[in-house]
């Protein structure tokens, strides 16, 4: 019986306490204590040569159990002799012989050569040769075990550099001569030229000798357009796919012509003959100087356009963004895409599919089109709100903010379309959103289509959208690309519809007034000023509005407003009469003749309510009134006698009217054109009577009715009194609703981000024209596209003829954080 044979034999084996009979032979050996390394060593040498010791054959080796004087604590009989520690049975021998042991050393040592080659170099071992391991446990590898790894790395490397310096010169021997066999006549000999061309570009040495040969781009390219073989021109446009990978590539392709023939090719009915056009033709977009304008010159728009039928979801989000970097700051390219039925095409994409990368594609494509006063509306009556509306939920940011930014460039060309319940309640959702390019966004599409649309008014009152946008300025701070819109909205819900008082009240109750108030003051600018001014005019037409505005001193600080205002006006008036130069100044893009005109409207509704009235006599600004009656504009004309009429209400007000002169002006508006003006400079003059003598009451009241109506001499009466004068005063108007626009850089993401706030040069809401596409773009060489450096640009597709998109993942690496310091605006305005 063998030595293996009677290890395993369990009527040989004797149980000891601390370990059972079926352990593993290698634990056994691991577990013995140090002093024992004779031991060890014999145990091991028995192991692995005596018989199969498992290490060949696969087979577990079993051992009795074994313990030793240094487990005392394992151990039932310390007396036992520790001469002999093992037992294997009555059959089985002494341990091997010191010559056996060298025996076994000797056989070690002789085959290192061979342990060391399986290691480093197993492939040329002979086949069915079995070395003996040495690795004592499976989780301890030996030291040759270790080399192993790194060796193979040096060998393959080693290999590569061989095999590219041979691909190199095989290429630079081969160049030549194909580029005479892609010009020859014969067509199937230009044919197998391609063929063995495209295989050439797929090593990374030989494409580089075909890029740095311009005779064979241009045969290449001279092929691929003059032939009618299908191979050729695959493999042709394969080439020039791999070749585009590369900066010295594109170059040579752009050099060469490349672009018209690439072009053309987008009409091709091959899906890989597509699939390498627009991908190379994406890559010299977005790489290659100049060839933005070879691919409008080449009819290529009209063609991407066509394209956008194909269902292939990773082909349409590279078509789609080769039309956005197209399109982006060049006016001619969106109308071109316009006349090719382009807006409808890609709301037809946004509804359809759920690809993330073409989605948001898409959206960029909208935006950059969604400020063109042409595609503008085309996009809206192709249902792009609702569309762009749908993806508002979507888990992924950079689509989200796309779509926002789209909507709000849309939103005041969208003020009549009706069935946007969905967006608006989506958008008040959105308030409440820790993103603050959302925030500013929702805030401008509310203030935008809640302009002069009554049923988008009721639909965001009845949502929750007053207490939305109070809570979004109290949060905002100064951002005053948030507060803005959001005053602005509010301003629009206060007015003008059926859900009006609601809204007025409810402002109030949400703690909105000493928000407001506080708006007034610094670092708050002109346009945030005057849009709060507007809302605080619209809140004091709710009588229950004028306590608490009084109370959170608002009637001082529209008086300030309006004296820095009129001071303004004075100067440039001042300036604009010793010069040449005529027309009103702007400041932040406003005017101030509207400041005056906002703050003396809210001073007129103010002055309503007796205490209001005795604050504003105290602040002294009567005289202001009076003068701002000579004002050319008629619409201040208007504002100060209406307040002049309410403060003429009280005894005190009327003698002060008076003592300043007002009754001149006041008889010359009597002739205004303007009935309102008229009519108030009639009421103000009649409360001035009230102390006056009979007679001159009543020759007031004649002079009086005669002026006002002049134009209908059978509504004379005898004269009128203060009732039938208080009749004819114009109605309470709320202040007028305007569109919203931010101007140039104002939602810029360095502001967002900084707090800081660009200057705005802009005419006023009305005149503006939205901001273009918000583009985190001008990253390495390219303006206008969101691709890294060419040095990291991905390979599109692998280079062969089967057409696959898989590598487009890598070809847009997700924008979810700012990106700082780049314009994210097309500013072609």
């Amino acid at each position: 019986m063998t030595s293996y044979q009677q290890m395993n034999n369990p009527s040989n084996s004797r149980g000891m306490s601390g370990s059972s009979g079926g352990g593993n032979y290698m634990d056994v050996v691991s577990d013995m204590p140090l002093e024992n390394k004779q031991h060890q060593t014999m145990m091991w040498q028995q192991n692995q040569y005596m018989g199969d010791s498992g290490i060949h054959s696969g087979a577990t080796t079993q051992a009795p159990s074994i313990s030793s004087k240094g487990h005392g604590d394992e151990m039932e009989d310390e007396s036992m002799d520790t001469s002999r520690m093992f037992d294997w049975g009555q059959d089985f021998g002494q341990g091997f012989t010191q010559e056996q042991v060298d025996e076994m050393n000797q056989q070690l040592n002789q085959t290192r050569s061979q342990r060391v080659r399986a290691a480093m170099f197993p492939e040329t071992l002979e086949e069915g040769m079995q070395i003996p391991s040495t690795q004592i446990h499976p989780d301890q590898p030996t030291a040759v075990q270790r080399l192993s790894e790194p060796s193979q790395m040096l060998k393959h490397a080693v290999v590569n550099l061989i095999n590219y310096q041979d691909d190199a010169d095989l290429a630079t021997r081969a160049i030549p001569e194909l580029t005479k066999l892609l010009n020859d006549e014969d067509q199937v000999v230009v044919s197998q030229a391609a063929m063995m061309v495209h295989q050439l570009s797929k090593k990374e040495a030989s494409r580089h000798a075909i890029m740095n040969s311009p005779q064979m781009v241009a045969a290449l390219v001279r092929a691929m357009s003059n032939t009618n073989d299908v191979e050729t021109t695959r493999c042709a446009a394969g080439t020039l796919h791999n070749l585009s990978h590369h900066r010295q590539g594109l170059l040579a392709i752009f050099k060469s012509g490349g672009i018209p023939a690439l072009v053309k090719l987008l009409s091709s009915p091959v899906e890989s003959v597509l699939f390498y056009a627009i991908t190379t033709l994406h890559n010299l977009l977005l790489h290659q100087e100049g060839s933005k304008m070879a691919v409008r010159l080449a009819g290529g728009l009209q063609k991407m356009v066509v394209l956008l039928h194909r269902n292939n979801v990773k082909f349409l989000a590279i078509t789609t963004d080769c039309l956005q970097i197209l399109a982006y700051g060049n006016q001619e390219s969106k109308l071109i895409i316009l006349a090719s039925g382009g807006p409808g095409e890609l709301v037809r994409i946004m509804r359809s599919y759920t690809y993330e990368k073409l989605l948001w594609t898409t959206s960029r494509v909208l935006k950059v089109l969604s400020v063109c006063s042409s595609n503008k509306p085309a996009i809206v009556e192709a249902g792009g709100m609702s569309a762009l509306a749908m993806h508002l939920g979507h888990q992924s940011q950079r689509l989200v903010q796309n779509c926002l930014w789209t909507l709000r460039n849309l939103s005041d060309a969208a003020t009549k379309v009706d069935t946007v319940e969905n967006l608006l309640q989506m958008l008040i959702q959105l308030l409440s959103s820790n993103d603050i390019n959302i925030v500013t966004c929702a805030t401008g599409i509310l203030s935008n289509m809640t302009c002069n649309n009554q049923r988008n008014k009721i639909t965001v009152c009845q949502v929750g959208g007053i207490e939305a946008l109070v809570r979004t300025i109290m949060q905002a701070g100064d951002r005053e690309d948030i507060t803005e819109p959001a005053v602005c909205a509010l301003r629009h819900l206060t007015s003008r519809h059926p859900e009006a008082d609601m809204a007025q009240n409810s402002v109030r109750l949400h703690y909105g007034l000493p928000v407001l108030v506080k708006l007034l003051h610094p670092p708050s600018r002109w346009p945030l000023i005057k849009a709060v001014v507007g809302l605080i005019r619209n809140l004091a037409l709710c009588p229950a509005n004028h306590a608490p505005l009084r109370e959170h001193g608002a009637l001082p600080r529209i008086v300030q407003l309006l004296i820095r205002a009129h001071q303004d006006t004075q100067r440039r008036a001042s300036m604009a009469s010793n010069s040449s130069q005529q027309g009103p100044g702007y400041v932040d893009g406003v005017r101030m003749e509207e400041i005056v005109e906002g703050t003396v409207g809210a001073l007129h509704i103010l002055a309503r309510e007796g205490h209001n009235r005795a604050v504003i006599r105290g602040l002294n600004c009567i005289p202001l009134f009076v003068q701002l009656l000579y004002s050319p504009i008629e619409n201040i004309q208007r504002v100060a006698a209406g307040v002049l009429c309410e403060l003429a209400a009280d005894k005190e007000g009327a003698e002060i009217i008076e003592q300043e002169g007002a009754t001149a002006p006041l008889t010359e508006l009597l002739h205004s054109r303007n009935e309102g003006v008229a009519t108030y400079a009639a009421a103000v003059l009649f409360r001035m009577s009230e102390d006056k003598p009979q007679d001159y009451k009543k020759r007031l009241s004649v002079e009086l009715t005669s002026s006002l109506f002049r134009g209908d001499p059978m509504s004379w009466n005898e004269g009128m009194g203060v009732e039938d004068l208080g009749a004819m005063l114009p109605p309470d108007e709320p202040y007028r609703d305007a569109m919203y626009h931010p101007p140039p850089h104002h939602g810029s993401q360095s502001s967002m981000q900084n707090g800081s706030h660009h200057d705005m040069s802009r005419s006023g809401y009305d005149s503006q024209v939205p901001v273009d596409s918000m583009q985190g773009l001008d990253i390495g060489s390219h303006q206008g596209s969101n691709y890294g450096p060419l040095d990291q640009l991905p390979d599109l597709g692998p280079p062969s003829a089967e057409l696959n998109f898989d590598g487009l993942d890598g070809m847009t690496p997700p924008q979810e954080g700012p990106i700082g310091g780049s314009a994210w605006f097309d500013t072609d305005l």
